[in-house]
Order: C-alpha cells, then sequence, then structure tokens
C-alpha cells in the first residue's frame, strides 16, 4: 500500500525516526533519572516524588529481588493501581533483568489464577487491598515470593500511618487475608539498600513485558513486548507529540494527568515511559471512579496532557465540578482504548479549548499504531494516520491487500509489533503474516485524506471503556455454572462505556434467576466483563452447521418481556 498518509504528517514530525539510542527501555530509564533528577516524577495524594528518589528506591527494590534468587529472565507479576510504588516496582523488575507481568488488580481468583500460571511468575508485588484475593490461588500458582505493598507506604511515617489506617480501618478496603511469608514492600526496600545490585547486560530483543489481552478462543493470552518495542513506541509518541509539546512555554516540566490504570498498556506505555523519556510529571490518579475526588486533585495543579478513555472525557465533562479545574494550560488530549464518540469530543473542546486527539493500537503494538494530528482541531472520526516507521496494509479473508477505496482488515507492521504470544506459536501464527504485519481483526478503510477509519470487527471482541472483553470467555464461564444449558454473550451499545456485554442465556434449569447469574458473574469475572444486560430465550439462533449466530442476537431486539438490565 502506497504511503499516502505521509502527505499528511504535520511539519516537524518526521515519517521515520531511529530507535537505536537506547539499547533497552531500562537505558532509557537510566538516563532520565540521571538528567533529571531533581525534578519531580509523580505526585500522589499531596507528595511529590523526585526522578532521583524513584532512582533509589527502585534500585533498591531491584537489589532485594535479585536476592531472592531469580534468573535472568524470570516473570515478577505487578498487581497495583496508581500508586507511587508501581513505577518504582516496574523500573526496578526491569533493572533487576526480569520480566514485568501487569496483572489488573480488580481481578478475580479464577482471572488471576490463570495469569500467574500461564506467565510462570516467580514473584508477585501487590496492593495488600487484592491480596485477600490471591490467597485463594496461592496453592495454585508458581509464585514463590510476595511483596505486599499498602496505599500510604510512600507518604512519610505521619500521612502513611494515617492514610492506612483510614484505608484498613474507617473505608474498610483492605479484606482480611493471611499470607504469612509475604514481606512487606517498605522491608524489602530497606533489605535491598544493604544488598549489592548487579546490572544485568540487557539488549533490545529481551523480553521486557508480558501483557496481557483477552482470546478469541476465551483464553487471556501474554503479548510478549520486547524492550525494543516499547522503545520504540516511546520514540513514536514523543516524535508525534511534538507540534503540540512546542506550545509549552520554554523551560516549563510537561505535567500529564496519569488516570489511565498504569497496568493496562495504553498508560504504561503513554504515561509512565513517555514521561520518563521526556522528564514529565504523572499526576497519579488511583481510582478515576471518584469524578469529585479526581476533579479536586486536578484543581490543585496545572497540567499539560491528558491521555485517557472515552468514558471519562465524556464523565468529566459532564460533571458539576467540572468548572473548578483550570483548563486553560491542556495542550494535548489524547483518547485510546476505545472509540471517542463525536458527542464527547464536541462537548470536550467547547469546556476546555483543546480537541480530543484519537488514536489507535493494541497490547500486540505496545501499543500506539495511529494517531490523529495533535494540531488538529477538528474532530475527524477516524484513528488517524500510522506513526513514523509503521505501515498499514487492508488485507481481504485471504490475506491478499483490498483494491482502493475498499474496506479490508488491518494490518500493521513497525517496530512497535510484538514478537508474538508467550508460549503460544499457533496462536502467534493467526495473526502474523509471512512479511510481519500484525492482523488486527479491526476492519477499516482508507479514506481521501489518508486518514484510516474503523467501519467493522471481524473478531468478536466486545470494548468496555477500552478493555477488550472476549464472549468466549464470558460464555464459558457461565456454561459451568448449574442450572445454564447454552449461552451466548454480545457486545450491546452503552452511552457511557461506548459498549457493554449482554448474554442471552438457555436455561437448564428453570427456577434460573438474573439474579443467581449476576452473583456468578460477580465471583468469576472482574467488573468490565459483567454482563450488564441479562436476558433469557428458548434457544440461540444457529448456523446450520450449529455455530451461534452472534451478529443476529446484537441486531434482533429481543421480546419486551424477556430483557433485563441492570
Amino acid at each position: 500500500m502506497e504511503k499516502t498518509w505521509l502527505k499528511q504528517y504535520p511539519a516537524g514530525v518526521p515519517p521515520e525516526i531511529k530507535f537505536d539510542l537506547y539499547a533497552s527501555l531500562v537505558a532509557l530509564l537510566e538516563e532520565s533519572f540521571r538528567k533529571y533528577r531533581d525534578l519531580p516524577a509523580y505526585v500522589f495524594m499531596g507528595r511529590s516524588y523526585r526522578f532521583g528518589q524513584v532512582d533509589d528506591a527502585s534500585r533498591a527494590f531491584a537489589a532485594y529481588l535479585q536476592s531472592l534468587g531469580l534468573e535472568r529472565g524470570d516473570r515478577v507479576a505487578v498487581m497495583m493501581p496508581n500508586v507511587p510504588q508501581y513505577p518504582v516496582a516496574v523500573a526496578a523488575i526491569l533493572r533487576a533483568g526480569f520480566v514485568v507481568v501487569n496483572v489488573n488488580p480488580l481481578y478475580t481468583p479464577r482471572e488471576l489464577e490463570h495469569q500467574l500460571k500461564d506467565a510462570g511468575a516467580k514473584a508477585l508485588v501487590i496492593l495488600e487491598n487484592f491480596a485477600h484475593v490471591y490467597q485463594q490461588v496461592a496453592h495454585a500458582v508458581p509464585v514463590q515470593h510476595v511483596v505486599l505493598a499498602a496505599m500510604g507506604d510512600m507518604l512519610g511515617l505521619v500521612k502513611g500511618t494515617l492514610v492506612n489506617y483510614v484505608v484498613r480501618q474507617v473505608k474498610k478496603m483492605v479484606p482480611a487475608f493471611e499470607l504469612p511469608t509475604a514481606v512487606r514492600f517498605g522491608e524489602a526496600l530497606n533489605i535491598g539498600r544493604r544488598k549489592p545490585y548487579t546490572a544485568p547486560t540487557l539488549g533490545p530483543d529481551d523480553i521486557a513485558v508480558l501483557q496481557y489481552t483477552g482470546g478469541t478462543t476465551g483464553v487471556s493470552k501474554g503479548a510478549v513486548l520486547l524492550h525494543r518495542n516499547l522503545v520504540a513506541n516511546v520514540l513514536q509518541c514523543e516524535a508525534w507529540y511534538q507540534p503540540a509539546l512546542k506550545k509549552i512555554p520554554p523551560g516549563e516540566q510537561i505535567v500529564t494527568v496519569c488516570a489511565l490504570p498504569l497496568y493496562h498498556i495504553f498508560g504504561f506505555n503513554t504515561n509512565m515511559m513517555l514521561a520518563m523519556r521526556m522528564g514529565g510529571c504523572n499526576l497519579l490518579i488511583p481510582n478515576p471512579r471518584d469524578l469529585p475526588a479526581v476533579l479536586k486533585e486536578l484543581s490543585k495543579h496545572r497540567f499539560h496532557s491528558f491521555p485517557a478513555v472515552n468514558t471519562l472525557f465524556h464523565a468529566l465533562a459532564n460533571h458539576a465540578d467540572f468548572h473548578t479545574v483550570d483548563w486553560s494550560h491542556l495542550k494535548i488530549s489524547v483518547g485510546g482504548g476505545m472509540a471517542v464518540q463525536s458527542a464527547t469530543a464536541k462537548l470536550w473542546l467547547e469546556k476546555t479549548g483543546c480537541p480530543i486527539v484519537e488514536g489507535y493500537g493494541l497490547s500486540e503494538t505496545s501499543p500506539v499504531a495511529s494517531c490523529n494530528t495533535v494540531d488538529n482541531h477538528q474532530f475527524t472520526g477516524t484513528i488517524g494516520l500510522p506513526l513514523p516507521n509503521t505501515e498499514f496494509m487492508l488485507l481481504d479473508d485471504e490475506g491478499r491487500p483490498v483494491p482502493p477505496g475498499a474496506a479490508g482488515e488491518i494490518a500493521i507492521r513497525g517496530p512497535q509489533v510484538m514478537a508474538g504470544y508467550w508460549q503460544r506459536p499457533d496462536e502467534t501464527a493467526k495473526v502474523m503474516t509471512a512479511d510481519g504485519f500484525f492482523r488486527t481483526g479491526d476492519v477499516g478503510v482508507l479514506e481521501e485524506r489518508g486518514l484510516f477509519k474503523i467501519v467493522d470487527r471481524k473478531k468478536d471482541m466486545i470494548l468496555v471503556s477500552g478493555f477488550n472483553v472476549y464472549p468466549n470467555e464470558v460464555e464459558d464461564v457461565l456454561t459451568q455454572m448449574d442450572g445454564v444449558l447454552e449461552c451466548a454473550a454480545v457486545g450491546v451499545p452503552d452511552e457511557k462505556a461506548g459498549e457493554a456485554v449482554k448474554v442471552v442465556i438457555v436455561k437448564k434449569n428453570p427456577a434460573l434467576t438474573e439474579q443467581d447469574v449476576r452473583a456468578y458473574c460477580e465471583a468469576n469475572l472482574t467488573g468490565y466483563k459483567r454482563p450488564r444486560v441479562v436476558e433469557f430465550r428458548t434457544e440461540l439462533p444457529k448456523t446450520p452447521v450449529g455455530k451461534v449466530l452472534r451478529r443476529e442476537l446484537r441486531d434482533k431486539p429481543p421480546a419486551p418481556t424477556t430483557t433485563t438490565a441492570h
């Protein structure tokens, strides 16, 4: 495909950039620790953490991890929200020569067990709020070492003690657990400060992160992201941001709102790693669902960059306290993870004066593959242009390029594309072409302006607030429930989340109720995977060979008496 999109690149954004500036993500981190040592890297609950402090703490934690006898390349899981221990732990794992396994802290025991087993995680760093979940699967997973963090760990003795007391005793946010061999985060740092640290020699082709993403088979798979994949994407995004960054007064540090979860690849690279490279400061938002708390925090700061999903932009712009924040310094609002709705984009521009620039990517592309130009003042409703060094192809079902103007499956080739799925060569072969293109499963068209637009989805994935939900997983869980004969899960439009999960169930036991289904899903599926709509039918529509017609369940309205929305 001719790279017509390059003609649309803004001045100052090159079509190609060099990625050999760093041998690894660790080289990038350590340069920033040196270069920006006295600047704030993170702000959390009123406390600021300098690059130098993150450097010292992560070096001590790396030494602690090395002292456990782990071998180079071993996987260490991190199960925390946006707290300052998260960037310390990630930097430490990488600096120690290990592999980061990002874990959603809201996972159920079933989901957590699968991921820890699949990754072969030898160690786990977890916020105590979620320790009760891990305790239920501890006997079944390969984890040998657990480090327990608490919300107030890095807030100083007085404030930290107070915060921990409120979290544990007042808000009751830490369910009871017993992990007698676990080591507290502060203790691990103290041990590490007394231990030697040996810097490993890391290269571009070493694995940095296993980023788990849903599977069409219903099984979550780890996208293998190499050091060079993540370094490339950081440098690509930095180049892409330049037209907007030039609007920040010279000498002023770029401040980014970090409301995206750092364990999600969008927040991981666009917040943590990109800010590291640029010497920027992240305002850590531990719970973006608490909108009054988010707006109260933002009202205290001057900030320039805000990457988020449509759901959050929409909720904030419609909140009564929106006006309490000074939005006048905001230079770049990046929407990703899910489609940005035009009504949200219009309202955000009216209220902030800063347009939402929509981007596109996947866990498999580290994540950003394309983006609208950051000097844009109009919402395009497209996923923009491929980033520097990135090629898009549109393919038919046989893998051949489609004619100009026709719709085809978006396939991506570039330095940010993953090495494959962790220990799943069969699944890797399904998505990688012989010439190195990754088949996304999204169907797109190339518009005359050189912009790509998504028009359909080949896979039956449901996208809830930027998180992938695969129907097979929901169906697999529900069909194990007593009283369910068969079921199908589909995505339905949802004003807040873009899409929501709907399940259609054929009962084996007539006494089965919607309440039973919801309780079962609560125990076995994390929040965003749970059905918003539960519907009972006497049979599911199927093809002659017995395949469930999901599209018919999506498109065909049910009888008014059978649907119950929650």
